[in-house]
């Protein structure tokens, strides 16, 4: 629970991080840097920490890896950056069909819900695409492993 309260002040006064876009297109490929791009500035700030904390815990990552922790939540970037649907979304999870995908706070629950999903339709790399997949639900090695970097924040 303080993890969820700390996300919410940061809903209503996000950090004024900047992302560390030259970091993460050192890693990224074609598609993928376009992706990453269309993120939200605050979602690609925590992409480059989690894909920098799974390098300082992991050193021998392999590349599929960072790269998928730097598009984890690329499915996000469907719909604009709304604070209070994300903090609404954030604290309850509706069961929601992906498709079709609605507008409205409907629409919100499932960007929240199905983001993976949405991230992992446009990723060409098969292995970067298998671990934004399984991001919320770790079934591989470097799956859990990003999983437990993502989980920090």
């Amino acid at each position: 629970m303080p993890k969820r309260l700390r996300r919410l002040f940061q809903a209503f006064f996000p950090r004024g991080e900047e992302p560390d876009d030259a970091f993460a297109l050192a890693f990224l490929r074609g598609e993928e840097r376009t992706l990453y791009l269309s993120m939200d500035p605050r979602d690609r700030a925590h992409a480059v920490r989690v894909a920098r904390r799974l390098l300082r815990y992991y050193p021998e990552a392999p590349a599929f890896a960072i790269r998928a922790a730097l598009l984890h939540d690329a499915g996000k970037a469907l719909r604009p950056y709304r604070p209070l649907e994300r903090i609404l979304t954030g604290l309850y999870a509706l069961p929601v069909p992906p498709y079709p995908l609605r507008r409205g706070i409907f629409g919100a629950f499932q960007v929240r819900r199905h983001h993976p999903l949405y991230a992992a339709e446009r990723i060409q790399d098969p292995e970067v695409r298998a671990l934004v997949l399984e991001h919320h639900r770790p079934q591989s090695l470097w799956g859990k492993r990003l999983h437990q970097a993502d989980q920090e924040e």
